[in-house]
C-alpha cells in the first residue's frame, strides 16, 4: 500500500497536504483500493466552511458510497473539477490528479492531531 511520508492522514482514510495555510485534501490509497472502481465523486461548493469530522462530500464505487471527512477547520478555496468526468482519477492518481479539495485552514493546531505514515500504516496493520 502506497502511503506517502511527506503527508498527513485520518482513521477515516483522508490525507492531508499542507502548503502554508492550506492544505490539500483526498483519500488515500487503501481507501479507493477498497471502494474499488469510482464512478462518481459529490464535492463541497467553493467557499463552504468545514469543521473537524463533518461530511463534506462523497465517493460513489460500482460496490458502495462512502462519505468523506474534513481533517480539519476551514474554507474550501478550490475544488479538483477534473474529477467531475474523470472520478476514476482517484483509483489512478490518488496523491496526485485525484486530489479532492484545497482549504485554507482556520486553526492550524488542528494538524497536529493528524496522523502520521507510520501512525497511519499501524491502523492499517
Amino acid at each position: 500500500m502506497n502511503v506517502p511520508s511527506d503527508l498527513k492522514y485520518t482513521n477515516s482514510h483522508e490525507w492531508v497536504r499542507v502548503d502554508g495555510d492550506t492544505v490539500t485534501i483526498g483519500i488515500t490509497d487503501h481507501a479507493q483500493s477498497e471502494l474499488g472502481d469510482i464512478v462518481f465523486v459529490e464535492l463541497p461548493n467553493q467557499g463552504r466552511i468545514l469543521q473537524p469530522e463533518e461530511t463534506f462530500g462523497s465517493v460513489e464505487s460500482v460496490k458502495t458510497v462512502s462519505d468523506i471527512y474534513a481533517p480539519v477547520p476551514g474554507e474550501v478555496v478550490e475544488i479538483n473539477k477534473a474529477l467531475g468526468a474523470q472520478s476514476e482519477l482517484l483509483n489512478s492518481d490518488p496523491y496526485g490528479q485525484g486530489w479532492l479539495v484545497k482549504v485554507r485552514v482556520s486553526d492550524a493546531s488542528a494538524l497536529d492531531s493528524l496522523l502520521d505514515a507510520d501512525g497511519y500504516k499501524a491502523i492499517l496493520d
